[in-house]
């Protein structure tokens, strides 16, 4: 049984493409005997239960549920799949008996980290979910969309935050037009959550209601920018435009990323942080509590994919000091 060494820093890259991160799809039986190969190393999720059968149950007497019919679906999937052992030995990452030391090395590092950081993505229909992991120098990522076909990779730490970048691409096919939400909508947080019931409720006829209550107390920037930039650039949102504001921040939604933090490199798990993002008509926004003289505020900015590594960093920095 193979011994992964995580304890020493790998050597620095010799030239530009060994710097480069190296990706890797595997299949879940694939991905199963690689971690089996890597001394039985844990992966980062559950495995998932095969569907119950039989003409006794449930289904069997009122008919299959959506649930099920999925279930069935994805255990075909699986069912269909190639023998691992032979897939991946013509792809040479199988050899002799022996699986891929890159692979091996991955896999470790998913078991092994100092640092977890667990991203969870919905844009539309589509919903993919990504673990990185960190020990040192080094990052390994795992992500799939259907839980069937999965991107294994590995990379310096340095590359990160182009990583991080990647998970948060709006999809091609999505297409971006113009919001009612500003670039930098502040309120209170008790506002926003109720407004957000409202509208989710169909009771769209209480925002002005809602509004009327915190009069004055939502601002807006016509950019985007820092906190500490808010001071002389921001303006105070009439009644009016904070109900526009508000009804658009749920109507729009077109999908969320939420992003955790967790300290792993002791006997228990500590969180440390969350941030959570999601998608308007014209692109992602962030959402940013903090507290304001004795009230709970969140600010509301627009962000690209590149700043996911940059609201990350302060969660990051708190675990890796």
């Amino acid at each position: 049984m193979p011994t992964i060494d995580l304890s020493n820093p790998p050597p620095p890259a010799a030239n530009l493409l060994d710097a480069l991160p190296r990706r890797v799809a595997l299949t879940l039986a694939e991905l199963h005997l690689v971690a089996e190969a890597a001394g039985g190393a844990p992966l980062p999720f559950a495995p998932t239960p095969a569907p119950a059968a039989g003409p006794g149950g449930l289904d069997g007497r009122l008919g299959s549920s959506r649930g099920t019919t999925e279930d069935a679906a994805y255990a075909s999937a699986l069912s269909s799949l190639h023998d691992p052992e032979a897939s991946l030995g013509r792809r040479g990452l199988l050899a002799g008996g022996e699986v891929d030391s890159g692979l091996l090395g991955a896999v470790g590092l998913l078991a092994t980290p100092a640092v977890a950081l667990d991203v969870d993505l919905a844009v539309g229909p589509l919903r993919c979910k990504a673990w990185h992991r960190q020990t040192g120098d080094a990052v390994a990522t795992l992500a799939t969309a259907d839980g069937i076909v999965f991107e294994l990779a590995w990379f310096p730490i340095t590359q990160w935050a182009m990583e991080l970048a990647r998970v948060s691409v709006v999809p091609e096919d999505l297409a971006l037009s113009t919001s009612q939400v500003p670039a930098v909508f502040d309120a209170p947080f008790a506002l926003v959550d109720a407004a957000g019931e409202a509208v989710r409720s169909g009771r769209s006829d209480l925002l002005p209601v809602l509004v009327a209550q915190h009069t004055g107390r939502t601002r807006s920037m016509s950019r985007t920018g820092a906190d500490e930039r808010w001071a002389g650039r921001q303006t105070t949102l009439d009644d009016a435009a904070t109900v526009g504001a508000l009804g658009a921040l749920t109507t729009e939604a077109r999908g969320r990323l939420r992003a955790l933090v967790a300290d792993v490199s002791g006997a228990s798990t500590s969180v440390v942080g969350v941030v959570s993002w999601v998608l308007l008509a014209d692109g992602w926004r962030a959402l940013r509590p903090r507290h304001v003289d004795d009230e709970h505020r969140v600010g509301v900015h627009r962000v690209e994919p590149p700043d996911l590594a940059a609201e990350l960093a302060p969660v990051l920095a708190e675990v890796t000091r």
